[in-house]
């Protein structure tokens, strides 16, 4: 792998730890941002920024900054002309004239152009040359002012402009405009130092019109109109120390709502909103003070603003003194699922002012101390506010998530430590993208990234307690708050930066603990624990013998050694114990403490120290014991998968007073469907001190039991008798009482039931009529009159139900489907969606719940055949211009289309909305679907798959998302989820599969296209068989993929040779592909795409040996090529083995008299290149653009 920024973790060190030393030889102080004209309707911004540095050394010559999509005018530095230079190797990852379509090769050479402008290795994208007169003030150390004009022209990432199509000026059409982006995107809007670690004191000045609002960080100093009143200045200062990355902007025509609770908090929202804003932000005084009393610290800022946005890039978005939130999180007090919610990204902001944007971070293996310490306090939040078992459940659920994704995807690596890069193993082979960057990470990983830090965190309070941690967290803001106020101290703000090493020194001053064994299990390296339980009750010693296994082999697992707690609920009480956890040890001895029951009649005492009578009949007489645990408190990451009896599960069910126990329980009773298990569920049903999500989770497993118990059922339909009890008349059985929603608890239940009940099948496997039946008269008697609270929730459950309760239909003589012939169950289902459709036309619902469940109903009765399948209604909903929550909805129907229909029309209108789509997060989340639910993935044979398309998919990430890391790295996981590390299957052999060593004499397999079998470890180290079919030839191209470890001496003239021939002669023209080679090789931000193959008849090159195919007889099936990758081209190697070595003297000399030839012509023709390449796309093209002739060739 090309050097992918090793080098800034060395620097971040001194020896002894000292602290933060600068990769940059300049320090910045202060940093001006003016922008003085802002243009909605060409979506156009021009200002000036001026950065006041302190050089650190004296021969400074080159200042390197961060600057992408800005056109740069003219740069100053103290009032002379500096020369710039401007290359960003992230706009094309990979040259045009490269062939290359294998990922592995991709995530290298991206890695290397993110490291290459990485702020935190003193490298950016803009180079300044200081000029000469300043050269002697500079070796003076004296400070240096650099005033850079630019301009932004329809940005398509950093800030995004939101200008709704309708009649009137900017302001009334609300018109508005925000800065976004993942991780540290400032660049994308000036230029500036993008580091976390950069801190300086800001002014930020922001001209717009005089209807429109600026917001931006710190306190606002004043507002200043123009002399004919049109236009007005806002000027904010920031005087705590910030990073660049950490500065955020947004400019519309806001409704102003100052905090009642708190004056220094200022809300703001879009035109006629307002309503809303006061009830949603109403709250947020109670999180300040959740927050500053646990963290003993005052909020760190003078003033906090909240402003809300439509077209959001994420629902939430941290920077200094400001959030910024999707306006789809307003609401009104009639609304009650969204209000946990909203208030969540609240106190999730919050948190993040005081960890992530007060303190920042040293360096990228950083990051996971700050969302670790933000989701960790953020959860005490949620415990106080919402109570224990509310916490206890979103952990398990937190734990679960990150639990499946490293087992799926093979490990989450919290603190990546980079060395000189002399690591023998790289510790994220098993993933296709670099972990050294932010930039490079899927958006999923660091999604799980942040859930396993504030994990970990929980693990640290659990070995040192709450109130050290909260010792340590304090004293980290105390250190940060004192040097934010050293004003002319700049060498004192790096205490604003937290490191990994900072943050344990910490834990051990304050609480005297090691935890040096913790952070090496959990942070410095990645995997969860897998545990297999069972065991034996051994009546003559009275001892409980359990067996505890691991599994340790498997991706994403590790080895866990040291304590493990097992609660075991005895007749006489439940009881800890504390195993130790040895390398090899799998039986443990637990002693009893009760003798098994002797027809005793006494209360049984329950873990919390409540005492409850049992029915012990179902329990085994000869054994005390009621039910086992094993890590009830989740102290490990793990997963752990435990033998018990039925009826153990049940008492834990019915009398576990722990949620996450109860979850367990219902969990396991699935396996069990026996009457038992049905009452013990039932009765957590109509337990109403029982946890809600307990028993709406209850309600699913009860419906798959009754479905396993299908022939032997006996009375109603599970769970009708039940609900027609709790909410129906009780006159009328069948008709649902009028709505009243105070309870909330029972409000869930009453949405859930009804969900669950119509899941369930009878005996031909079809839902039961009165099931159906029941929930219709539940649409048609809801009344919701004299409910304080809205029902769109409740409305869209009953026709997720519906939806629920379709089967797949039974053709007669392949008939088509006509609303005539329809089954008469389906047609009152659709009448119903109908009608709740064209009510939502008229009486829309909040958030358009009832249209997204209606169109999710929809692509049911298509995929079930009921309807034809027919992705235009969907197509119709998912344009620009609907609610979001829609469009997404209509938009997964159409890539589930896609997969189903095997649609390559489909597939390319998914394609070319994620290229032009004006919603970032729509075009994101489009991506995300279909990795998720892939049209077809690579190991499989599909119509779908060509070269067409792996050709559109990599001009996608390879230059068409330059300006959104986040859809970039979608890009490559969906290139990842379709093809794979290597190669794609389905494209021909290059013409030279084979090149030729010239030291050694022989043919081998050009190394960059390896083909899957050896690419990277990944493949091979997971999958030992893969190498079955190898093993002639295995010698010869071993070891050449992961870090690139190829012999580049050995490789240096057969490359040299293959790139100066592909790019000199006219190639064989590849299907599809020689239309859309564009002009320029940075104009390919769109592909156009074309079906057709090129008909132009190129004649083959006299040199090209004619390797690929010859000695098979026949074209070989993308099949056939797939199951032999490497076996197909070596078969031509020994048949033609003495052509090949004729030849290989005479290319050598003709080689080096074309590149004398070749470097007199490349200076005259370096100008007309774009020009010429219009005439004929594969003329040779420079690759002297941004990197050197020796990085393009290995390319």
């Amino acid at each position: 792998m090309p050097s992918t920024g090793a080098e800034p973790f060395r620097m971040n060190r001194k020896k002894g730890d000292k602290g933060f030393e600068s990769p940059r030889p300049y320090k910045l102080t202060h940093q001006v941002v003016c922008i003085n004209n802002i243009n909605f309707q060409r979506k156009s911004v021009v200002g000036f920024v001026e950065l006041t540095i302190f050089p650190t050394v004296a021969n400074l010559n080159r200042i390197k900054l961060n600057s992408k999509q800005c056109r740069i005018y003219r740069v100053r530095i103290n009032d002379l002309e500096a020369a710039f230079i401007y290359n960003d190797p992230t706009l094309e990852v990979c040259h045009n004239e490269s062939k290359q379509r294998n990922l592995n090769y991709f995530s290298n050479a991206y890695a290397a152009a993110v490291s290459a402008v990485d702020p935190d290795a003193g490298n950016g994208e803009l180079c300044i040359k200081v000029p000469s007169e300043l050269w002697k003030h500079v070796d003076e150390l004296k400070v240096l002012k650099i005033h850079i004009n630019f301009s932004l022209d329809q940005p398509k990432g950093g800030l995004h402009f939101v200008v709704p199509s309708v009649e009137g000026s900017m302001a009334e059409r609300g018109a508005h405009v925000f800065s976004c982006g993942y991780q540290n995107s400032t660049r994308f809007w000036f230029p500036c130092v993008d580091s976390y670690s950069e801190l300086c004191t800001w002014k930020l000045e922001f001209t717009v019109d005089a209807a429109m609002v600026a917001i931006s960080n710190g306190d606002l100093v004043e507002t200043v109109y123009t002399h004919d009143m049109r236009k007005k200045t806002f000027h904010y200062m920031l005087t705590i120390p910030t990073a660049a990355s950490n500065i955020s902007l947004a400019i519309g025509p806001f409704e102003i709502l100052v905090d009642p609770y708190m004056h220094e908090v200022t809300h703001f929202c879009l035109p006629q909103l307002l309503p809303l804003l006061k009830h949603t932000t109403s709250y947020l005084h109670e999180v300040f003070e959740f927050y500053e009393e646990i963290l003993t610290c005052r909020y760190p800022y003078s003033c906090f603003k909240t402003v809300f946005i439509d077209e959001a890039y994420v629902e939430v978005a941290a920077y200094a003194s400001m959030s910024i939130f999707s306006t789809n999180l307003l609401h009104s007090a009639m609304i009650i699922d969204e209000t946990p919610l909203t208030r969540r990204c609240l106190a999730q902001s919050l948190a993040q002012q005081f960890f992530g944007c007060f303190i920042s971070r040293m360096s990228w293996s950083d990051e996971w101390v700050l969302k670790g310490i933000s989701g960790y306090i953020y959860g005490l939040w949620m415990k106080k506010t919402f109570g224990v078992n509310e916490y206890h459940h979103w952990i398990k659920e937190e734990l679960d998530k990150i639990v499946a994704y490293e087992l799926k995807t093979g490990g989450v690596l919290l603190h990546p430590i980079f060395g000189g890069g002399k690591e023998k193993d790289n510790p994220a082979s098993h993933l296709h993208f670099s972990i050294k960057h932010p930039h490079t990470l899927s958006w999923e990983y660091y999604t799980m990234f942040q859930c396993k830090a504030h994990l970990v965190m929980r693990l640290i309070e659990n070995r040192i307690s709450m109130e050290f941690m909260l010792q340590v967290f304090n004293k980290l803001l105390s250190l940060a708050s004192t040097a934010s106020s050293q004003k002319f101290q700049s060498h004192m703000w790096s205490q604003m930066l937290v490191s990994t090493s900072g943050f344990l020194k910490s834990i051990s001053n304050v609480s005297g603990k090691d935890i040096q064994p913790l952070i090496k299990q959990w942070v410095d390296q990645s995997g969860v624990v897998k545990f297999y339980g069972s065991f034996a009750f051994n009546r003559k010693r009275n001892v409980l013998e359990l067996e505890i296994k691991q599994d340790y082999t498997s991706p994403g697992t590790q080895k866990y050694v040291g304590p493990l707690k097992v609660t075991v609920q005895e007749l006489d009480g439940s009881f800890n114990h504390t195993l130790q956890i040895e390398e090899n040890s799998l039986k443990h001895d637990i002693p009893c403490h009760s003798k098994s029951r002797r027809n005793k009649k006494k209360k049984i005492p329950l873990m919390n120290g409540e005492e409850v009578d049992m029915d012990l009949s179902a329990m085994d007489a000869d054994s005390p014991l009621l039910w086992i645990r094993i890590d009830p408190d989740m102290s490990v990451l793990r997963k752990v998968e435990f033998e018990q009896a039925d009826f153990m599960w049940q008492y834990q069910l019915r009398y576990e007073r722990d949620v996450v126990a109860q979850q367990e329980s219902i969990l396991a009773l699935e396996k069990f469907p026996t009457p038992a298990s049905r009452l013990a569920l039932t009765d957590i049903l109509e337990q109403e001190q029982c946890f809600y999500r307990v028993r709406m989770s209850a309600c699913f497993c009860l419906a798959k039991i009754a479905n396993s118990m299908v022939s032997t059922w006996t009375g109603p339909p599970a769970m009708k008798s039940l609900f027609t009890r709790m909410f129906c008349c009780k006159t009328c059985p069948n008709i649902v009482k009028t709505n009243n929603f105070m309870s909330f608890q029972s409000y869930f239940l009453q949405k859930t039931m009804p969900v669950a009940m119509a899941l369930l099948r009878d005996v031909h496997n079809l839902c039961p009529k009165e099931v159906l039946t029941f929930i219709l008269d539940l649409i048609k008697y809801n009344d919701n009159r004299k409910n304080k609270f809205s029902d769109n929730y409740y409305r869209a459950e009953m026709i997720d139900a519906l939806a629920n309760s379709v089967t797949p239909a039974v053709s007669v003589n392949n008939e088509v489907r006509t609303l005539d012939n329809l089954n008469p169950d389906v047609r009152l289902i659709l009448e119903e969606i109908t009608r709740f459709l064209n009510m939502e036309k008229l009486l829309p619902s909040y958030r358009h719940t009832i249209t997204v469940s209606c169109l999710r109903a929809i692509r049911v009765l298509q995929k079930n055949g009921h309807v034809p399948s027919d992705p235009a209604l969907f197509k119709s909903y998912a344009e620009y211009g609907h609610f979001v929550d829609i469009r997404i909805a209509a938009l997964e129907a159409v890539v589930d289309y896609t997969k189903v229909d095997r649609s390559y029309e489909e597939l390319q209108w998914l394609l070319n909305m994620i290229q032009n789509d004006p919603v970032p997060y729509v075009r994101h989340k489009i991506l995300n679907m279909l990795t998720k639910n892939p049209p077809f993935t690579k190991n499989m044979e599909s119509p779908l798959c060509n070269e067409a398309l792996v050709d559109q998919l990599w001009k996608l990430m390879n230059s068409g998302t330059s300006h959104d890391w986040r859809l970039r790295c979608g890009a490559v996981d969906l290139y990842f989820t379709l093809f794979g590390l290597s190669r794609p299957s389905c494209l021909p052999l290059p013409e030279l599969g084979l090149v030729l060593n010239l030291k050694e004499k022989k043919a081998v397999l050009n190394p960059t296209i390896i083909p899957e079998a050896v690419a990277g470890n990944q493949e091979a180290a997971n999958n030992p068989s893969s190498h079955a079919q190898l093993v002639g030839f295995q010698n010869s191209f071993s070891n050449s993929q992961d870090e690139e470890e190829i012999d580049m001496d050995t490789v240096h003239d057969s490359q040299a040779f293959i790139s100066h021939h592909l790019n000199m002669l006219e190639r064989p023209s590849t299907p599809g592909l020689s239309k859309y080679r564009p002009a320029s090789s940075r104009s390919a931000l769109i592909p156009q795409h074309s079906s057709g193959c090129d008909s132009t008849a190129t004649t083959k090159p006299p040199w090209s040996m004619e390797l690929t195919r010859k000695g098979t007889g026949k074209e070989q099936s993308p099949l056939e090529m797939s199951m032999h990758p490497v076996a197909t081209a070596p078969l031509s190697v020994f048949t033609k083995e003495s052509t090949s070595s004729k030849h290989s003297d005479h290319h050598h000399h003709e080689h080096k008299k074309k590149k004398k030839k070749h470097k007199h012509k490349h200076k005259h023709k370096h100008k007309h290149d774009s020009k010429e390449k219009d005439k004929d796309p594969f003329t040779y093209s420079s690759p002297a653009s941004g990197r050197s002739a020796r990085s393009s060739l290995s390319d």
